[in-house]
């Protein structure tokens, strides 16, 4: 950046590359309307409100909104199951130019090869990468990846990481457990996972230099967390809804404590809704002053990173703007990135020969699934919105879904099976090698038959397949990792609207809540019981049943 050509543009002494007139302009860090122009010279914002300067291009916005573009706090775009660059296509145009990425999930599956692609495959969206802390996530589970204090470091020294992401392994932080510690102590932005954690360990937990949380499930957990030190991300993805229930704790004072963020969001809903733009509408439509929505969809996560110069509109800041007819973003007409109008175009799909062919799983029979059952076994029960499950005791198994998880890293041929309330497959299965975080095979179904021929449909690839009656009737190939696709989003999306739609065929669930929700049943830091492929897991008291 060039500061004395930047203040000899702001001072009229040569002419700016652009001048956006009769504005009305979000000013977010003066919490106000103002009526004015933006003047924007090599992708920086020079000045703004009265002002009248030499400009190469002018445009007349004729009364227009005009915001900072959105940050996404905290997102794992392999959810999205695209590639970056084709991630960065479908949330741009939402008015999403900046997001925070983990990709702890494939990292998990490819270790620093999947990291290596994600970081290389470039796109105009502005993507800060935190490095995974957790790959496994706990030492419970069958990831394809290990990475120890030590290989962190290694990573962190190569200087493509913002912070370090999510702890999900809070047992090891309140426990001093040396590894997590030495993690810890790489750099003071630390992305925090602590569901349900409160008083003396939550204490601890905030001691170990955690900054922020983005699992709270309840307005109160929200404050008591804020009063402890930590900013909260309200999360609305496809799994996890909690934006409805979690503004209820912001306040005037309270405000710059909070950001949006998705965490993990599928294709469909992204297409349809957006991400941080459906955050910010929605917080609108149900109450909350305009200003303060998009105070936490443009100014807070900067803020909370250190990252200088985004999210607002004023001089220094990046031209990433949002331009609308109304100060809501669904009605959204343009975006800026770096003072240019965006516009759409294909991107080069990268290399993926390091990161594909990551299925290794002996061939899967019927008899090989065997869910056990008892008065003292208990039975996963799973509801719509929430990642949250919770042991229950029917007095039968009539009705209940059978899910097994199967290790697909090494081809050890482990496999382990539970039933599950909450779901509704009749003459069907789903296998999908989707499954948080050390993404082993999750496949649910009402009969053994169909399950066995889910999974055995998946390929060396990986992806989503659906069977009715023994036959394979829609399946999408994420070749990438087994999570994502390097092919267009708009055939991506294609064949996640088929495999949606086959879902249709053997269940009443909604199909993307029920692919999102069957995605977490093996993350095991996650409340309350979850299964993974060494059986039933007991996040409580974290360890095995």
């Amino acid at each position: 950046m060039n500061k004395s050509k930047l203040i000899d543009a702001a001072m009229g002494r040569i002419p700016c590359d652009l001048l956006l007139t009769g504005c009305q302009i979000l000013d977010l860090l003066g919490h106000r309307i103002v009526r004015g122009n933006i003047a924007i010279y090599e992708g920086i914002i020079v000045g703004y409100g009265d002002i009248e300067l030499n400009a190469k291009e002018r445009i007349d916005l004729n009364g227009c909104y005009v915001s900072p573009a959105f940050t996404d706090a905290h997102v794992h775009i392999e959810s999205s199951m695209v590639i970056p660059s084709q991630y960065g296509r479908l949330v741009i145009p939402r008015g999403v130019a900046t997001v925070i990425a983990d990709p702890h999930e494939i990292a998990n599956v490819c270790g620093e090869a999947g990291l290596d692609f994600m970081y290389n495959d470039r796109s105009p969206l502005r993507t800060y990468y935190m490095l995974p802390s957790c790959v496994p996530a706990t030492p419970f589970d069958s990831s394809g990846a290990i990475l120890d204090g030590a290989e962190c470091k290694k990573l962190w020294e190569k200087g493509n990481f913002l912070g370090l992401g999510e702890m999900m392994n809070y047992p090891g932080v309140i426990g001093g457990d040396e590894d997590t510690l030495s993690k810890l102590n790489l750099t003071s932005f630390i992305d925090g996972h602590a569901p349900g954690l409160s008083g003396r360990e939550l204490s601890a937990y905030v001691c170990g230099g955690i900054t922020n949380d983005h699992e709270c499930n309840t307005a109160e957990e929200a404050l008591e967390k804020i009063s402890q030190g930590l900013n909260i991300y309200i999360r609305e993805g496809t799994g996890s809804k909690n934006l409805e229930e979690l503004i209820k704790a912001v306040t005037p004072y309270n405000m710059h404590r909070f950001a949006f963020c998705t965490d993990d969001k599928h294709i469909d809903d992204i297409y349809r809704e957006g991400t941080i733009s459906h955050c910010v509408s929605k917080a609108i439509h149900l109450g909350m002053e305009p200003l303060t929505a998009f105070t936490l969809g443009c100014v807070n996560a900067p803020s909370f990173y250190g990252i200088r110069g985004l999210g607002a509109i004023a001089p220094g800041y990046a031209a990433d703007l949002i331009i609308m007819k109304e100060p809501d973003p669904d009605t959204i007409t343009d975006v800026y990135l770096r003072g240019v109008r965006y516009r759409d175009e294909a991107l080069p799909i990268p290399d993926t020969t390091a990161v594909r062919g990551t299925l290794h799983i002996k061939p899967v029979k019927a008899e090989d699934i065997q869910p056990q059952s008892g008065p003292d076994i208990p039975v996963i029960d799973a509801r719509p919105g929430t990642l949250i499950t919770k042991p229950c005791y029917p007095e039968s198994t009539e009705g209940l879904m059978i899910c097994s998880n199967i290790e697909r890293h090494r081809a050890t041929g482990r496999l382990s099976s539970a039933y599950v309330r909450g779901f509704n497959i009749k003459g069907g299965a789903i296998a999908q090698t989707i499954g948080h975080d050390s993404h082993n095979i999750t496949v649910m179904g009402d009969n053994r038959e169909d399950m066995a021929v889910a999974v055995n449909g998946l390929g060396s690839d990986g992806g989503i397949t659906v069977v009715k009656d023994g036959n394979i009737i829609a399946s999408l190939p994420l070749e990438v990792a087994g999570l994502i696709s390097a092919k267009d989003y708009r055939e991506v999306l294609d064949g996640n609207r088929a495999v949606n739609l086959a879902i249709t065929e053997i269940s009443e669930d909604e199909p993307s809540s029920l692919l999102m929700i069957l995605s977490f049943l093996s993350l095991l830091v996650i409340p309350e019981l979850k299964i993974s492929d060494r059986g039933l897991f007991d996040v409580t008291r974290f360890e095995f049943i």
